[in-house]
């Protein structure tokens, strides 16, 4: 996907050009012309190769493998870590390890900003200091240096620029205010906590200052409350901070400041899930129950779901309150994931992959990025009997409606992944390996029969179906070591993966956290 890149601001340019390892120095004009000749090139490549990403319904297509020789070629190679300059531990700053993917820190880490190009608009990027507290009154500032241009953004998107400011628990999310333990102040001129939203002091923006307090002094209760460019608007207090003798926290004792949960040291301590199994299996509930049982681990789940929840409106997921095209809105929440999974390849954190992959060729080639990792595979394949009615639950509850030939064609190509050089380990958290190998086979033979989408016809040359024009069809496909499957592969014999599609948001919020028992 091609953008301007006159309409980048030099942060942005700069952001892009460190993404394809070239040189981030020098004027504006300089940075323009180098990324418009990476463009460029870009452009030569997919001409000659046919770009493939995950479809919107988390269907895996498949690179086109002539042998293992030209897979290995075609299989991304892992990337370079980022480069994080060692800074002072005791120093209170935005925290790079709990921050959202797409939020981009400054160096010396007391500003950021989140990405800004095409679908990331819709996303909230939130980012929380290295350091919460116990006791005392203390306070911090934040002032809003720019609201990012967003221009690209349908006329009809509600408040395109909103910061969120506030505390929460170690544990929480990034989505400030949207659920206990977690409050924010909004520049709509909204409070909130655990997604109970209600006015609150005034709105701001740019070149505002918001001043959030805490203050644990006040016998069993924790007041928190908010100023705006030094005057007090109030919550369970009407003064000033001078009054009330808050310390700002960097100038806190390490005494009186909790260290929040710091990163692993190396990619071997970093784990990456990926989950297997069909569309309405299963796989997002197990996901998000495991990341919210395991809270010390800090996953981060990459998956179209996970996007769509930082597209909220008020605490509203968008199905309920959106007015442009669902199908386009999706194709670009899509297009954000395949960019988070290259810049998570790049960060050391914890991960689950919440897509189908079910494809063997598919699950090589998104696991050796991460190579350095620990990476698992979890398979859910539940009883078919469970797998309807679930289906039908997400249809109904959702609006979810995966086509049908869509889903025979994953069930024709399905298959169980084993441990091999890009897996350490497989885990069935259902039906276990034997009964799952048995109704696979059942699948297998269910989508062999459907045959491929009306639109596609057998062609003799290539051994399989392919479409009137460009397509795919089916070829069997045991690259990771599995017992085999059906392959996508293009009539035309291009391939190539591509992902990572640049892309945008237009709301950030700084976010610190606060721990005690009282809560």
């Amino acid at each position: 996907m091609s953008f301007d890149v006159k309409k980048l601001k030099v942060n942005e340019l700069k952001e892009e050009l460190q993404r394809r390892g070239l040189d981030t120095k020098g004027l504006k004009a300089d940075l323009v012309e180098r990324l418009k000749a990476a463009q460029e090139a870009d452009a030569q490549a997919d001409a000659s190769e046919q770009g493939e990403q995950e479809d919107v319904y988390g269907q895996d297509l498949q690179d086109n493998e002539d042998g293992e020789d030209v897979q290995e070629s075609r299989t991304p190679q892992p990337p370079a870590e980022d480069e994080e300059e060692p800074i002072d531990d005791t120093l209170v700053t935005i925290d790079t390890y709990n921050c959202d993917l797409h939020f981009k820190v400054s160096r010396d880490r007391y500003s950021g900003y989140p990405l800004t190009i095409e679908g990331f608009a819709y996303l909230w990027a939130g980012a929380r200091a290295t350091h919460g507290v116990t006791k005392g009154r203390v306070c911090y500032e934040m002032k809003v240096n720019e609201e990012i241009n967003v221009k690209h953004l349908p006329g009809s998107e509600p408040d395109p620029h909103v910061v969120r400011i506030g505390w929460s628990l170690n544990h929480c999310s990034t989505q400030l205010g949207e659920e206990p333990f977690s409050f924010g102040y909004g520049g709509t001129g909204k409070k909130s906590a655990d997604c109970k939203f209600a006015d609150f002091g005034e709105k701001f923006g740019e070149n505002d200052v918001i001043g959030c307090y805490i203050d644990f002094d006040k016998g069993d209760e924790v007041e928190i409350g908010f100023s705006k460019n030094g005057v007090s608007l109030g919550v369970a207090f009407q003064t000033t901070k001078e009054a009330l003798g808050y310390t700002y926290i960097h100038d806190l004792g390490m005494e009186d400041k909790i260290r929040g949960t710091k990163g692993p040291a190396s990619k071997s301590e970093c784990e990456i899930l990926m989950m297997v199994g069909l569309p309405a299996c299963g796989k997002t509930t197990w996901a998000m129950k495991h990341a919210a049982t395991n809270p010390e681990m800090k996953y981060n789940i990459l998956g179209t779901n996970a996007i769509m929840d930082k597209m909220k409106v008020m605490g509203l997921r968008r199905q309920k309150n959106y007015s442009g095209r669902w199908d386009v809105l999706i194709q670009q929440a899509t297009q954000c994931l395949n960019r988070l999974i290259e810049i998570a390849a790049r960060k050391r954190r914890n991960y689950i992959l919440d897509q189908t992959n079910v494809y063997g060729s598919a699950r090589r080639r998104k696991m050796r990025p991460f190579e350095g990792f620990q990476r698992k595979a979890i398979v859910i394949c539940p009883t078919d009997e469970d797998f309807k009615e679930r289906t039908l639950k997400q249809t109904n509850e959702q609006g979810k409606d995966v086509p049908d030939h869509a889903v025979l064609e994953m069930k024709a190509n399905f298959t169980i992944p084993e441990a091999c050089d890009f897996l350490e380990a497989v885990t069935f958290i259902e039906l276990q390996r034997d009964e799952a190998e048995n109704l696979l086979k059942q699948y297998n033979e269910e989508g062999r029969k459907a045959g491929p989408p009306p639109d596609k016809r057998f062609d003799n040359r290539q051994g399989g179906f392919r479409g009137r024009g460009g397509g795919s069809f089916q070829r069997y496909d045991s690259r990771d070591g599995s017992r085999g499957g059906y392959q996508n592969r293009s009539a035309d014999g291009s391939s190539g993966y591509r992902g990572g599609e640049r892309s945008s948001r237009y709301t950030s919020y700084v976010m610190f956290y606060l721990e005690y028992l009282y809560l």
